[in-house]
C-alpha cells in the first residue's frame, strides 16, 4: 500500500470516545505508489487521529480492510464492515454491524459517488438508475436505518459534490445525483433534530484522488478547471476530511442543515 499518511497538525481530540460509521471508506486502487488517498479514507483516519473508533465500511473487503488497519495505527479501534450500500439489506446489515462491533453509533459519515453517461443522448435508462440508486439512494438508505440508532446529539455527514451546485459535468445522472444531496441532507437534519442529532452536507471541487485524478484523465475540460480556482490548485482529501471532522464536532454544534463548499473558491468567484 503507498504511503498516504500527511503529517498532522496537533490534534485536538475533536471526536475522542466517539464511535463513527464511513460508508465508502475504501480508495480505489492506484498502480502509481505516489496515488493520493481518497476521501473516504482520508476521513476514517482522521476521525481516528481526533479520537474516534471508525467502522470503516465499503463494497470491497480489502479496501476496507486496508482503512481499519490505518485507524488501528492511530491507536483507535477500526472496524472492517462490507456490504453494497445500494441494497436495503446489506445497508440495514452494516449499520447494525457497526453498532454491534462498536456498542453504540455517535456518527454517520456516507462518501459514495460514480459518474455514468455522456450527456442525455447517450445516458441509458440503466446507467441514470446505477448512478441514482449509489449517489443518492445509497446515502438515504444508510440515514433510513442509522438514523434511528444514533445516540443523542450525533451527527450525519454526507459527501457531495459541487456537480451539484451546477451542471459541472456531462453526466446529467451525477449532476441530478449530487443536488438530490442537498434535499436529503435538509430532510435528515429535520428528522434528527428533536435528538439533538445533526445533518450536514460537505460539498467539494476538485479534489486530487484516485477518482479525480481519473475523471482529469478521460475528460479536458475538468484539467482545464485547474486554472480556474482562485487558490491555484486542487484540493486534497485531508482538507475535505478536516471539513468533515469538524462538523462532526461540537464545535459544530449549532450547524445542522447546511452545506459547507470546500472547492477553493472556485463557485464563488
Amino acid at each position: 500500500m503507498p504511503e498516504i499518511l500527511q503529517p498532522a497538525p496537533h490534534p485536538a481530540g475533536l471526536l475522542t470516545g466517539r464511535n463513527v460509521l464511513v460508508i465508502g471508506a475504501g480508495t480505489r486502487p492506484s498502480h502509481d505508489p505516489k496515488a493520493p488517498v481518497g476521501n473516504g479514507r482520508a476521513i476514517a483516519v482522521l476521525a481516528a487521529r481526533e479520537g474516534a473508533s471508525v467502522a470503516c465500511a465499503d463494497v470491497s473487503p480489502s479496501a476496507a480492510a486496508a482503512t481499519a488497519a490505518l485507524v488501528d495505527e492511530e491507536g483507535t479501534r477500526g472496524i472492517t464492515v462490507v456490504g453494497d450500500a445500494t441494497g436495503p439489506g446489506q445497508s440495514s446489515s452494516m449499520v447494525a454491524e457497526a453498532l454491534r462491533e462498536l456498542g453504540a453509533l455517535d456518527a454517520l459519515v456516507v462518501n459514495v459517488g460514480i459518474g455514468l453517461g455522456a450527456g442525455l443522448a447517450d445516458t441509458s435508462p440503466q446507467q441514470w438508475e446505477r448512478v441514482l440508486s449509489l449517489n443518492l439512494g445509497a446515502p438515504f438508505l444508510a440515514a433510513k436505518y442509522a438514523l434511528p440508532v444514533l445516540a443523542d446529539g450525533g451527527s450525519v455527514v454526507f459527501v457531495g459534490s459541487v456537480a451539484g451546485l451546477r451542471a459541472a459535468t456531462n453526466s446529467p445522472a451525477y449532476d441530478s445525483s449530487k443536488a438530490g444531496l442537498f434535499g436529503l441532507t435538509r430532510h435528515v437534519a429535520k428528522e434528527g433534530a428533536p435528538r439533538g442529532i445533526r445533518a450536514n452536507l460537505i460539498v467539494p471541487g476538485l479534489i486530487d484522488t484516485p477518482m479525480g485524478r481519473e475523471a482529469s484523465a478521460g475528460r479536458a475540460s475538468r484539467s482545464a478547471s485547474f486554472a480556474r480556482i482562485p487558490l491555484g490548485r486542487q484540493g486534497t482529501a485531508w482538507e475535505v476530511a478536516e471539513a468533515v471532522t469538524f462538523l462532526l464536532s461540537e464545535r459544530a454544534s449549532y450547524i445542522t442543515g447546511q452545506s459547507l463548499v470546500v472547492d477553493g473558491g472556485l463557485n464563488a468567484v
